[in-house]
This record gives structure tokens, C-alpha cells and sequence, in this order.
């Protein structure tokens, strides 16, 4: 059913790359989400009514909730593919993320509302009319929610959506509310005790965790996350198989919206080499690896001294030594060394991972440590240490 729907909506289905094609995966998941959603609530909200049940009341708003979560994925969809203006260079496609911030809190506030309702059922508690074309038409709807959350699965699979991929979440949450309540349903017929209430409290925690989950997932791209693995590693060796790059460091990724990323990286070029020809080089893979990654790369070229058996020497055994001693060095590069006779200037960066621990006090403390051990075991070299941030973890 899936497949059918994409093969008759979307034309050039298979090309998800292209931006048009995605936006239109994007239409078609909110238009199938809505306008299940709308039925859902329909059908629940006439049950609740008719049997007096809160619980299928609560999960009816759910639903209607849903239906509203698509119409804003819809109108995300249609205003993140606004192109660039003079006011937004790297164009609005957070506002995809933006949509998916507002579900949430709508998300979040119906939840709220029904454990309002769900208490009070509790302490004032209905009798509820067990019918049987009711309850089998919850039963229906339960197996309608398995195949939308399927459905915004693969789509969001397909294109890399954030939201929908929370959508597909969001649909899967609701079979466990909507098997809840139908379970409540039926224990009805045989207990006084306001089971409705009970499992309408339940029912409406469970939409409190969904729209706080949402808000997480569509808040960290906002905030900024580290980038995708995957992209770090394609970047990176991507870079290193172009002719004369020896090194690569300082990686830094911004995420613009889905397919809008602006991403920087140094690479260590030896100084020896016409400057023209290495600058021939990075232009070269600036365009190459842009295309073929989906995104904008900016190259800065860091000259080093590779024909200096002196300097390459003292790298590998500063490294290798510094790595050994402090765990919380990854890689150093720039390493040079300046000046001339028996004093002379160790010049290099550091780059060390995250870690919650090292803030500006313990740099300081790091940095003097390093600085110590390199005296240590050098005492002919001063040091001019700047320390690096891996911002890709």
C-alpha cells in the first residue's frame, strides 16, 4: 500500500535527492496522516460519546492532535523549501524543525488537559455501555495506526525527515493507547471500579512522554547535535584522497534544515608545493566532494613542513608519547618547529574530545601539563600549544 501511494502521488519517486521530490514525499505523509487522523477522531469521538468512556475520548483528541501534527508537517514542508533571501542566506529549512517543536507543546497540552478529565472521571466515576460495533471499530483503528506508523517510517527513512520519523514514533505510541483503552473497554462489563478513568490517566501520560520525546528529537537539531557519523567519515576520507592533502582536522558541520549543510575543514599541505597548484587542488575537491555529499564545503589549506626529517621525527614521537599520557588527546597537528641552535619554538595544536569534565579551569590545567611534559623529556624547546575542540562527537 505504501509503495502503491508513492508510485501514483510522486513523480521521479526514486530521485529523493532532488528537492522537490523530497518536499512531495513530505506533502503526500502529511495529507495520508491527516486525513487518517480526522477519521480516527471522528469514529473515536462519536464512541466516546456514545459509551460515555474517557479514555476513547482522550484517545480521539490524540488523534486529532496527530491530524493537526500532520497539517503542520505539511505547511513545514512548503515554507522550509522557500529558497534563500537576502535576510536568510542558507534559506528556511529549519522551519521544518520549528513545525515539529509546535506539535509537540500542541502535543503535550492535550495530554495535560485529559489528566484533568481522567481524575476527575476517578473520583466521579460513569458507568460506561459496552457495544460491540464500538469496540470493533477501535480494534480496526488500532490496525490503521500500524500501518501509518509504518508508512511515515519508510517515508522518512526514505528522505532523512526528522518529523517524520517522530510521526512514525508518535503512530506507533498511540497502538499501545488505543490497545489500552480497548482493553478498558471491555473490562468495564465486568467490574465497578472506574477502570475508564484509570486507563484514560494512563492514556493521557503516555501523549504527556510522546510530546516530550518530540520536543527532544525536533529541539537537538535546533540547539545543534553533533553531525552524522557517516557524513564525518565520508567528509574526512574524502578530502584525504585528494593529491597532496597529507592531514585533515578542525571539521566543523552546520545543519541548515534537511539537505542544507554548510560544513569546514583544514588540510595539512606541504609547503614545498607551488601555491597555485595546491590552490587548484583544494578548489578542486571543494567542488567535487559539494556535489557529491549534497552539501556546501569550505577547504582552508594549513602549509606544513613534510621534507624536514627533523620536524616529522619529533611529530610522531610528540604524538605518540602525548596520546599515551593523556587519554584526552586525540590527534595533534600543525606541528612546526621555529628558530634556529639550541632554543627553539615547538609550535602545534591539540585536539581532544568531549568531555563534561574539561572545562576552562581543567584546560588550563591540561595545557600546563603538556607543557611540562614536553620540557621534560625536551628542554631545548619552548611551546606555543593552542588546544582544539572536536566538535564532530
Amino acid at each position: 500500500m505504501t509503495d502503491l501511494l508513492i508510485k501514483l502521488f510522486i513523480k521521479d519517486y526514486e530521485n529523493v535527492k532532488d528537492e522537490g521530490v523530497r518536499d512531495s514525499y513530505g506533502y503526500l505523509a502529511g495529507i495520508v496522516g491527516m486525513i487518517s487522523n480526522v477519521m480516527l477522531f471522528i469514529v473515536k469521538f462519536t464512541i466516546g460519546l456514545i459509551t460515555s468512556s474517557i479514555a476513547v475520548t482522550a484517545d480521539s483528541f490524540n488523534n486529532l492532535s496527530d491530524s493537526a501534527s500532520s497539517l503542520i508537517t505539511i505547511l513545514g514542508f512548503k515554507l522550509s523549501s522557500k529558497p534563500a533571501d537576502s535576510e536568510h542566506p542558507f534559506g528556511h529549512g529549519r522551519i521544518e524543525y520549528l513545525s515539529g517543536l509546535f506539535v509537540s507543546v500542541l502535543v503535550i497540552l492535550v495530554g495535560i488537559e485529559f489528566i484533568k478529565s481522567s481524575f476527575n472521571r476517578i473520583l466521579h466515576p460513569v458507568k460506561i455501555n459496552f457495544l460491540v460495533i464500538p469496540f470493533l471499530l477501535i480494534i480496526i483503528s488500532i490496525f490503521l495506526k500500524i500501518w501509518l506508523s509504518r508508512f511515515n517510517k519508510t517515508v522518512g527513512s526514505r528522505i532523512n525527515s526528522t518529523a517524520l520519523k517522530a510521526s512514525s514514533f508518535d503512530a506507533l505510541s498511540d497502538v499501545f493507547v488505543s490497545s489500552t483503552t480497548a482493553l478498558s473497554f471491555v473490562l468495564t462489563r465486568w467490574t465497578s471500579l472506574p477502570i475508564d478513568g484509570y486507563i484514560g490517566f494512563l492514556v493521557s501520560g503516555f501523549i504527556l512522554y510522546s510530546g516530550v520525546t518530540l520536543i527532544r528529537d525536533t529541539l537537538d537539531p535546533l540547539l545543534g547535535q553533533a553531525p552524522d557519523k557517516e557524513l564525518v567519515q565520508k567528509l574526512e576520507e574524502g578530502v584525504m584522497s585528494y593529491n597532496y592533502i597529507s592531514g585533515v582536522h578542525d571539521l566543523i558541520i552546520h545543519n541548515y534544515g534537511p539537505g542544507r549543510i554548510m560544513a569546514s575543514i583544514h588540510a595539512e599541505v606541504p609547503a614545498s608545493v607551488n601555491i597555485m597548484k595546491l590552490h587548484e587542488v583544494i578548489d578542486k575537491a571543494e567542488r567535487e566532494l559539494s556535489n557529491a555529499l549534497k552539501l556546501e564545503l569550505v577547504i582552508h589549506m594549513d602549509p606544513v613542513n613534510t621534507d624536514s626529517e627533523e620536524v616529522l621525527k619529533e611529530k610522531e614521537e610528540i604524538e605518540s608519547s602525548l596520546m599515551k599520557n593523556f587519554p584526552a588527546i586525540k590527534s595533534i597537528h600543525d606541528f612546526r618547529i621555529v628558530g634556529e641552535g639550541e632554543i627553539k619554538n615547538l609550535i602545534f595544536d591539540v585536539v581532544i574530545g568531549y568531555d563534561k569534565n574539561l572545562n576552562k579551569v581543567n584546560l588550563e590545567k591540561l595545557k600546563k601539563g603538556i607543557d611540562e611534559f614536553i620540557l621534560k623529556k625536551h628542554p631545548g624547546f619552548n611551546t606555543v600549544i593552542t588546544i582544539d575542540r572536536d566538535f564532530t562527537e
